[in-house]
């Protein structure tokens, strides 16, 4: 399967891009991956709803061109379903098995994620109802995957 994980926003401390590098390494012996990091939309530290809705807008049109419209997409969003990782594991064997060969997984940006984003989502995951860094997410993300993949295939991994 391929997978491609769209995201907002850079890495820019050397620790994240390390811990994203590693998985995205590891992740290379089960998957085909591409890391897609696209920019946040500048925006003043206090907001009116209309203008979050015009960044979340503004972000969601550079995802959505990223997404391969072949692609099955999981959006990370709150409200979405939450878990276990032997359940993640399951739920991407299946996808898998049912025919999928291309997973798109979306982290947006600090706002998070347009409506249209949200409807192009085939499935939304939640790792949990609390907010985290971008940055953190992604390497929360990778490390799930590579998680997935290693219980799927019997193979050792720490608990």
């Amino acid at each position: 399967m391929r997978i491609t994980v769209v995201c907002v926003g850079k890495l820019k401390e050397k620790y994240w891009q390390d811990a994203v590098s590693e998985y995205n390494k590891r992740l290379g012996r089960y998957h085909k991956m591409e890391i897609v990091e696209l920019p946040d939309e500048k925006a003043p530290e206090t907001m009116s709803v209309a203008q979050e809705t015009e960044v979340k807008r503004k972000e969601g049109e550079r995802i959505l061109k990223a997404v391969k419209e072949d692609s099955f997409v999981v959006v990370l969003a709150i409200e979405g379903k939450m878990m276990t990782s032997e359940g993640l594991a399951d739920f991407m064997a299946k996808k898998a098995v049912g025919g999928v060969s291309h997973m798109t997984f979306i982290i947006g940006g600090s706002l998070g994620l347009s409506k249209a984003v949200m409807d192009r989502g085939n499935f939304a995951l939640s790792f949990s109802p609390m907010t985290f860094p971008h940055q953190m997410m992604r390497v929360i993300l990778l490390e799930q995957i590579y998680r997935a993949e290693r219980i799927n295939r019997k193979e050792p991994y720490h608990k």
